[in-house]
């Protein structure tokens, strides 16, 4: 298959997101992107695990990591017994996976498969190393091309000249829509919300959008209302950590209350995602709580708490509709999407 990065911007190319060579992963540092352009350099799967978990990549970024970096644990293990060797894969597979609680069953599915790429590589006298690296390339080739046909689903939605909101990075989406806009020379602008405390939406989707062309305006969290009524929004989207099969959606803290905004308002709140097969309801989700300094900042007084929930919960009654590479689906209506066969994703 063609590689899938083809015309996107800059952080969305393979080798920007993560990328296994001679030893070591290299990741881009999305917490000072675009500012400065700097890659951080792992050269254990334990490294990649902590950069994930210290948000060094941020969305869909981690699944690449986890792959490149599983590459890496077999090149660690290169010179033990084959049991050993497969008893250290299964152990970075744990490792890894678990790096953020809320996306660990996504993350699984791409360490648990690295570990059964490697087995059937050195039952067959391969390189258990490369086997793996090729194995993540194409699971990236493959979770492209599936999001580009979210992407023209969700680009009918947009009207010509339409005003959209985003919130945080939807990583792939993001450049799969605006590829697709541009293909059929349609034009939008977009409104895309700061993402307080790591700022994804200001310094990675503003920074997409602009890249690609289009008109980009930054707007701090609290300013969604005062969009919605006095500029006028035509459709809000998001992308999403998890979608359970009763239409419940865990995504970037914040996403709940602009959903609530949008029913307000009148305005469509679409999400574009894939839904898991293994999420059931909002029962199976797991929020994860981070640092809460993140929030204080260095600008509150002395014995001030926060709190800091990375994501939310919307209700199935807020979102209009979940985009998915079948189709659009009432998020009511999620478990038809695997009433006929579903493509690999991970």
């Amino acid at each position: 298959m063609q590689r899938q990065d083809y015309n996107l911007p800059f952080m969305l190319q393979y080798e920007n997101v993560a990328w296994y060579e001679d030893g070591r992963v290299r990741i881009l540092d999305r917490r000072i992107y675009p500012k400065e352009v700097r890659f951080v350099e792992c050269n254990s799967h334990g490294e990649v695990a902590q950069a994930i978990t210290d948000m060094v990549t941020q969305s869909a970024g981690p699944y690449t990591a986890a792959g490149m970096g599983m590459a890496l644990a077999a090149y660690e293990a290169r010179e033990l017994e084959v049991a050993e060797k497969i008893n250290f894969l299964r152990a970075a597979s744990d490792r890894i996976s678990n790096a953020r609680p809320t996306t660990a069953n996504r993350m699984r599915k791409i360490t648990e498969d690295s570990v059964a790429v490697a087995i059937n590589a050195i039952e067959n006298n391969l390189d258990p190393i490369n086997a793996i690296f090729e194995n993540t390339v194409e699971s990236l080739n493959r979770r492209y091309f599936t999001m580009n046909k979210v992407a023209k689903h969700l680009c009918s939605l947009i009207p010509d000249n339409g005003k959209v909101l985003t919130q945080c990075f939807g990583e792939t989406i993001i450049g799969m829509m605006l590829r697709t806009l541009k293909e059929n020379g349609k034009l939008a602008s977009f409104y895309c919300c700061e993402t307080r405390p790591y700022y994804q939406g200001a310094r990675l989707t503003a920074t997409c959008c602009s890249e690609m062309g289009f008109e980009t305006t930054v707007i701090s969290d609290n300013m969604a209302a005062y969009l919605m009524e006095n500029v006028g929004i035509d459709l809000f989207t998001s992308a999403a950590d998890t979608i359970t099969r009763d239409g419940h959606v865990a995504n970037k803290i914040g996403t709940f209350q602009i959903a609530l905004l949008a029913r307000e308002f009148d305005v469509p709140y679409f999400v574009t995602g894939i839904p898991d097969d293994d999420k059931f309801s909002r029962d199976d989700i797991k929020i994860e709580l981070r640092d809460p300094a993140l929030v204080l900042g260095d600008w509150t007084a002395k014995g001030v708490k926060a709190i800091y929930p990375s994501f939310d919960i919307t209700p199935p009654k807020l979102i209009r509709g979940v985009v998915t590479d079948k189709g659009v689906y009432d998020p009511t209506e999620l478990e038809h999407y695997f009433d006929n066969d579903v493509e690999r994703f991970y």
